[in-house]
């Protein structure tokens, strides 16, 4: 990265794979990014269901779900790092200027991610935020790592839409990503081009 190019803030976009990104961990995905750096990024693919839903991960850490309209939501993939670990990505749930939940990032944008089970126990009274998308595990990069990977033409980005998220169906999300660059996947092509 040229010394006098100017940083590149992610926080708050997706990123969309191209067709030339083959690893199997990311190959048509959307991540949305959580946090960007100089240090590094982090993010949660939003279109990789795993084969659990929020009732299946509820009845595992032995909590009810009284939320009928997340029993059948799935859990995903998001990401290869902390597979074991949920993280619940969500609206903001503000007390004054503090986050309700112990262990949340607030990201630019309107969205909080939490990793501490008091959101869960939340969701399973019947409170808790009324948006909601459950994950177990990340994605990261390391410092330089992401930036190199766009200069390599293996990422798009585009500012986050929070209904792609939230109120666009799962087999939808990649192709709506793209949309919002104005491009379809027949228009990619899987080989990277250098001028």
């Amino acid at each position: 990265m040229a010394m006098d190019s100017a940083p590149i803030n992610l926080t708050h976009h997706f990123l969309i794979a191209m067709p030339g990104l083959d690893d199997e961990a990311f190959a048509k995905s959307v991540v949305y990014m959580c946090e960007h750096s100089d240090r590094g990024a982090l993010g949660l693919v939003i279109n990789k269901p795993s084969d659990i839903n929020l009732k299946n991960l509820f009845d595992k850490v032995a909590l009810p779900l009284r939320r009928d309209d997340l029993t059948e939501s799935p859990v995903f993939q998001g990401g290869p790092v902390q597979t074991e670990r949920g993280f619940v990505l969500h609206e903001c749930m503000l007390a004054g200027s503090e986050s309700v939940y112990a262990s949340t990032m607030t990201i630019p944008g309107g969205l909080e991610m939490t990793t501490s089970r008091d959101v869960l126990e939340a969701l399973s009274t019947g409170a808790g935020p009324r948006k909601v998308f459950v994950s177990l595990g990340y994605s990261s990069w390391g410092e330089g790592q992401l930036e190199s990977e766009i200069s390599e033409n293996s990422w798009l980005t585009v500012e986050a839409d929070m209904s792609l998220i939230f109120d666009t169906p799962v087999e939808q999300r990649y192709d709506k990503a793209l949309l919002l660059l104005g491009l379809q996947s027949w228009m990619l092509s899987p080989e990277a081009g250098h001028a």
